[in-house]
């Protein structure tokens, strides 16, 4: 069994997920430890210490502890402006890795900060280190422009870890042609090892039982948007569909789960408020439903609720959700950027649209609402995909073979340089 280190400064297992900082890494982390801790490893997952209510350590489950690195104030700080803090993050975690009993086999960062903060640690004692970017610098500023809050010197430090980690982890295809052709990265050092879901958590459950349990519509057309609100999701798109399904005389109604609080408030939520004024302009604010944000236990009963389950962002590196949505036998309409082109097979399991296109959106929306049947067969396979290729327990068998490769190699080393025997001294050396 092995040692493992998780770093995700910014994205804490322990949060609740679907506020603007909060969402598919802290479902990765949240699971990828609880997985491994299951199979026997010890794991300490360290996260920055953004409240002063919360203990430096917590002892989350069995061989499974979550440690609160402090590194900046605590309290929340937006993801954007928390490198400043990544070099007192990283020198308090080398300490800590140098002063423990037992060194860390691998160490894992999440996102590039994380991966930032162990180079740092690393000065500190040394570690095979695995890095999962969850999304690329060079591929949000290409989407997102001036908007982007990052500063460019993200882009070195991507580039630093592609050449020093011992393994990265892409999340989809694109993911790892992304790394290749704008980082000119290793392809002998990346993995593709995507996300996934929990057959414990998330499995068909009857729709008219999920809506009566939700108090929504028994016999109307229910399309479901789930993930956090900001404005590369694409929820915009989403809205603009259901007000194009409105002039085709096509009757939709759009669920939208998602914010800070548990209410949609568009002042917590600014988000919010803007989509809320483009329903509104779009003459389907009545159509439209903000619901807020909602624990993973209340998630399956949404999914199943649905009719089609629709994610068209920008671009993303490899979306949690329609994974989700298929493991509840829903069909997925989903943008054909990132991991969504690998996860949802067009014509099998949903379709796959342009992102910011609603009309296109909306023909295929209608293409459902029209038949039913096309929609059941469709979730069935999404399903039966879900269950093949993308449970949790499939994904870290995958991240255990990586992590003991690289720990095995690791000690491999460490006993071929003391079994070397001792050089020796060059003339005129001291000593």
């Amino acid at each position: 069994m092995l040692r493992i280190a998780i770093v995700s400064e910014h994205a804490s297992p322990l949060a609740l997920i679907g506020a603007v900082d909060s969402g598919g890494q802290n479902i990765f982390v949240a699971h990828v430890a609880r997985q491994l801790a299951r199979l026997g490893h010890h794991v300490d997952v360290f996260t920055r210490h953004d409240s002063a209510l919360m203990p430096q350590v917590v002892h989350w489950r069995k061989n499974l502890r979550v440690v609160h690195v402090p590194a900046g104030p605590p309290d929340f700080v937006p993801k954007e402006r928390l490198l400043e803090h990544m070099e007192a993050f990283g020198d308090w975690m080398g300490e800590y890795f140098a002063a423990a009993e037992r060194p860390y086999d691998v160490v894992h960062a999440n996102f590039f900060m994380s991966g930032w903060a162990c180079l740092r640690a690393r000065q500190h004692v040394d570690f095979p280190l695995v890095t999962t970017f969850h999304a690329l610098g060079l591929v949000r500023r290409r989407h997102q422009g001036a908007s982007d809050g990052f500063p460019d010197e993200r882009f070195e430090i991507e580039r630093r870890l592609m050449r020093e980690s011992d393994r990265v982890l892409a999340e989809c295809p694109q993911d790892k042609l992304d790394m290749l052709e704008l980082y000119d990265a290793d392809p002998e050092r990346i993995e593709v090892v995507p996300c996934g879901f929990d057959p414990d958590e998330l499995a068909p459950m009857d729709r008219a039982a999920a809506r009566a349990r939700l108090g929504w519509p028994e016999d109307e057309f229910i399309v479901l948007q789930l993930g956090r609100m900001v404005p590369r999701k694409g929820v915009e798109n989403v809205i603009r569909a259901i007000a194009a399904l409105k002039r085709r005389r096509v009757k939709a109604r759009l669920y939208v789960v998602g914010g800070s609080t548990d209410v949609a408030d568009p002042v917590a939520t600014p988000e919010i408020g803007r989509l809320m004024a483009i329903a509104e302009a779009q003459g389907v604010r009545d159509r439209v439903h903000f619901v807020g944000r909602r624990g993973r236990d209340e998630l399956p009963a949404h999914y199943a609720a649905a009719d089609v389950f629709v994610t068209t962002p920008w671009y993303e590196p490899f979306g949690i959700t329609p994974v989700e949505a298929m493991a509840c036998a829903r069909p997925v309409i989903g943008s054909a950027v990132g991991g969504i082109k690998a996860t949802v097979v067009d014509g099998e399991t949903g379709y796959l649209v342009p992102p910011e296109d609603p009309e296109a959106l909306a023909e295929r929306l209608a293409l459902l609402e029209r038949r039913p049947e096309l929609a059941r067969r469709l979730g069935e396979a999404g399903h039966a995909r879900a269950r093949r290729s993308y449970t949790w327990r499939r994904v870290v068998r995958s991240l255990s073979a990586c992590y003991a490769r690289l720990a095995a190699a690791e000690r491999h080393e460490e006993a071929a340089l003391r079994r070397a025997p001792p050089q020796p001294y060059a003339v005129g050396a001291r000593g």
